[in-house]
């Protein structure tokens, strides 16, 4: 599309957005960049500021689409002070949720409005009450059945004559036409003609209330065992009872792979271990596998899935240390060299926090070109 035209397009639908505009939206971040963060059974308040050019009357909701809705929901939006706005959702599952405002002037609450003003003031209202009375016409044409007859009884009352009725004194047309019921049903179907919707749509991630609060207790499979014995996931599994009883709500375990053989540290730091030394859990990776596998010492996958099945009868969830970072042993230093720091000599960098050095992990360099 040539500049020109498409500069046009972009004109002509923002002229179609109408005369509102939303800005400082919360919950926004980074410009929608990320996501905002719930649990299951919040109430998400969402404000912002809508204004238009002149006095009319705005009227606004919150459209959101939970991970299951096949369309879209709405809350009312209501003035807080100035031009911000304020309204709220409730989060019910899981997952991801979508939402955007969508605000619109209000017609009849503005005639509503000017007809107060000209109430007090004392002045002629008979063309300002037709004037209303052909708005709510036109809305009893559209409402949901519950609203129209309704809609369609105030219509009668503000007019006159009107069929079968005597002329209506003009206290009476004016106090059927601010009925509060009859502006709620005319809210309820808004005409959102030329309306404007907030870009870009956010959206918001929704996790279970345990990812919010939960006590974590970190024990070492390996230390589970009798006296000076390996301890493995069925020795672990008996340590759950008493760690549930304690009220705990996640086991975490450090890294269950297996640990690498080169420049294994010893006690302390050691870079002479002893023969009994088993390593340090953080440095992943042997003959036996890296980060797919598990320590031979500690039992099979499915020893593994069956811990998990016994925290889960207890009530406990299980947190794995993910940390990405190898042993020298590691398969990814031979299978992929190129992930991972090289000095000057040609050898792998090992991981440094100086003066500390660690020369059984190598850490993973997140910066190389993996475009090859």
């Amino acid at each position: 599309m040539p500049r020109r035209r498409k500069q046009r397009a972009e004109l002509a639908a923002h002229v179609d957005q109408g005369h509102i505009v939303i800005e400082r939206v919360w919950p926004e971040i980074d410009c929608g960049r990320w996501r905002a963060k719930a649990v299951v059974g919040d109430v998400v308040e969402v404000t912002a500021d809508i204004f238009r050019d002149g006095p009319d009357a705005l009227g606004a909701w919150v459209r959101f689409r939970g991970p299951s809705d096949r369309r879209w929901r709405a809350e009312p939006m209501h003035a807080v002070d100035n031009d911000r706005w304020a309204g709220a959702f409730r989060v019910e599952e899981m997952g991801r949720y979508r939402y955007t405002i969508e605000a619109w002037t209000d017609h009849f609450a503005t005639w509503r409005r000017a007809l107060a003003l000209r109430v007090d003031a004392g002045q002629d209202v008979a063309l300002e009450l037709e004037e209303g009375a052909r708005l709510l016409e036109a809305r009893a044409g559209v409402v949901p059945a519950r609203d129209r007859e309704l809609l369609q009884r105030a219509v009668a009352a503000i007019r006159t004559p009107a069929p079968g009725r005597p002329t209506a004194r003009a206290d009476e047309r004016v106090a059927a036409a601010l009925d509060p019921r009859v502006l709620e049903a005319a809210a309820r179907t808004p005409d959102r003609g030329r309306s404007t919707t907030y870009e870009p749509i956010l959206e918001l991630t929704v996790d279970r209330e345990r990812a919010r609060f939960g006590a974590w207790y970190e024990f070492f499979p390996r230390s589970t065992g009798a006296e000076g014995a390996h301890g493995t996931f069925a020795t672990s599994a008996k340590a759950l009872r008493r760690i549930a009883a304690m009220g705990f709500d996640v086991v975490y375990l450090p890294p269950i792979h297996p640990i690498g053989v080169t420049n294994r540290k010893g006690r302390n730091n050691s870079l002479r271990p002893d023969p009994g030394d088993v390593g340090v859990p953080w440095a992943i990776g042997s003959a036996e596998g890296g980060h797919t596998a598990v320590h031979p010492d500690l039992g099979t996958l499915d020893d593994f899935d069956d811990f998990v099945a016994e925290a889960g009868r207890l009530g406990l969830e299980v947190a794995l240390d993910f940390a990405i970072q190898c042993s020298p042993d590691h398969p990814w230093v031979e299978e992929h060299p190129e992930w991972f720091h090289h000095r000057p000599d040609g050898t792998i960098k090992y991981a440094e926090n100086p003066p500390k050095k660690y020369q059984d992990v190598y850490p993973v360099n997140f910066d190389t070109d993996n475009s090859k």
